[in-house]
């Protein structure tokens, strides 16, 4: 800070400042004074507001919420644009990881992480919802499709079929999808009341708010979304039919700059189109899986399902800018790992695409990394410290931050943990065991305990009996 604010000064300019007249100087001071009277003082005494913003913008921003309070200019300048625009520029954006947790009675709870920090903010609540179509009433259909979102399961369902439906009514944002783009996160969609909604819920960190923006085009719950070229596309889900509710083929993409939404064209779902029999294109329903932006496109898994069956078929890929879909790689949608039934989970860190299978009871789970040249998928590391508990919807989460893999994982004390793999070390130990050939038991502990090392934990928090749902990360 010092070596910012130092200036250096020649002899001359020396000199001209030591012959400025006492009246300039004193007219200096008038104009000082007269800044602290007014409405607007200055953020940092005696210093330009200028050089206060480039201060401002140099400190952490755990410090933010506190430092809103020191002033009315302060809390307005550090809820500005320019701040963070600044913050860019001088290259001090921060990246913080945020984890979407369902508490008691199914609500939604976010939580912030300054990894750096090693410190949590817990975000504003979610508003609440009222139905969007007041007039619709009471719960129709067969409900299977109602299994995959982060805040209801299926016994819920299921009670809801059978006439419990106060459990499916009272729950907004149940099926919702999250997203992010532009320094926010997005909310999208789910259920109200039963029924499929268009609108969308945006959380701001840059002043702690969130706010209503524009509704999608279509209603849709449990739908896909993922960022792409700066704008947020969301792509298949559910909504409400005649018979109940049905998958959706459409896909749409929204523009930070203007607002609106803008339909895209629908997935073909083109393994569907080729089943036999109509029995079997009646029985079973293709569903998007996952979604995740890799190599400037969209590349979305699919399922066929039936409750309470899912069959893996590949998936489709979108390219925006041909607004045209074709068939995913045999390798990629056929070997790409299941999270649990009929969801995959993904996340792409510096260009590589990685992928968690779960443990199971004769194996650990294992991180895989998608390698486009032969077209598989590839263990990078082989053992993973997850539990996959029968209870939980989402045991474990993935997410990218600092150009490095992180893992989210709960564990049967209720503690959660964040934990970042060292893939170069996973590498390097590989090198090295594929280039010693021959096994001994010694060499195989020693081998297992810098496996061990991978994997470091940065973070900790207990969220007692909340699930985990989802993450995201943002660099503002």
């Amino acid at each position: 800070m010092g070596s910012f604010l130092s200036f250096p000064v020649n002899k001359s300019q020396e000199k001209l400042c030591c012959e400025v007249s006492q009246a300039e100087v004193s007219s200096k001071r008038l104009k000082l004074s007269a800044s602290f009277s007014n409405d607007n003082p200055r953020l940092i005494s005696s210093l330009p507001d200028e050089i206060s913003q480039q201060i401002l913008a140099r400190i952490p921003r755990i410090y933010y919420l506190g430092m809103k309070l020191v002033s009315r200019s302060w809390k307005a300048a550090i809820t500005s644009a320019e701040i963070y625009q600044l913050r860019k520029e001088l290259g001090t954006t921060e990246e913080w990881l945020y984890i979407l947790t369902k508490v008691e009675d199914d609500k939604l709870r976010w939580h912030a992480l300054d990894p750096l920090a090693g410190k949590w903010q817990k975000l504003p609540p979610m508003p609440n919802l009222v139905c969007e179509e007041k007039s619709k009433r009471g719960l129709s259909g067969f409900l299977m499709w109602n299994v995959m979102g982060s805040s209801i399961r299926i016994a819920d369902v299921i009670r809801g079929w059978l006439g419990r439906r106060d459990t499916l009514e009272r729950l907004p944002f149940c099926g919702c999808a999250i997203g992010t783009v532009d320094g926010c996160l997005y909310v999208l969609g789910g259920f109200s009341r039963a029924f499929a909604m268009k609108c969308v819920w945006r959380y701001d960190p840059v002043v702690n708010m969130w706010q209503e923006v524009n509704s999608m085009t279509t209603g849709r719950a449990f739908c896909k979304a993922s960022l792409l070229n700066n704008k947020l596309y969301v792509v298949g889900g559910v909504s409400k039919g005649r018979g109940g509710l049905t998958p959706l083929q459409s896909a749409e993409v929204y523009d930070p700059k203007t607002g609106f939404w803008t339909e895209v064209k629908n997935m073909p779902f083109s393994k569907a189109q080729t089943l036999p029999t109509a029995f079997l294109a009646e029985l079973l329903k293709p569903i998007a899986t996952g979604m995740t932006s890799y190599r400037g496109k969209l590349c979305v898994p699919q399922s066929l399902y039936s409750w309470p069956f899912f069959v893996d078929v590949g998936g489709e890929i979108y390219d925006p800018e041909t607004d045209s879909w074709a068939d995913m790689p045999a390798g990629m949608g056929e070997g790409w790992p299941a999270r649990q039934a009929g969801t995959k989970l993904s996340v792409v860190v510096n260009g590589e695409l990685y992928a968690l299978e779960p443990s199971s009871s004769l194996d650990s789970g294992k991180i895989k990394i998608y390698d486009h040249q032969e077209d598989a998928w590839k263990v990078v590391i082989g053992k993973v410290p997850v539990h996959d508990f029968t209870d939980a919807e989402s045991p474990y989460l993935l997410a990218g931050l600092f150009g490095k893999l992180h893992l989210i994982t709960k564990d049967v004390d209720n503690g959660t943990a964040v934990l970042q793999a060292d893939l170069k070390k996973q590498m390097c130990m590989q090198k090295n065991e594929s280039s010693a050939g021959a096994t001994i038991s010694a060499e195989n502990h020693s081998s297992s305990e810098a496996e061990a090392e991978v994997w470091k934990v940065i973070a900790a928090k207990n969220f007692g009996v909340a699930e985990l749902a989802s993450c995201l990360v943002l660099d503002i």
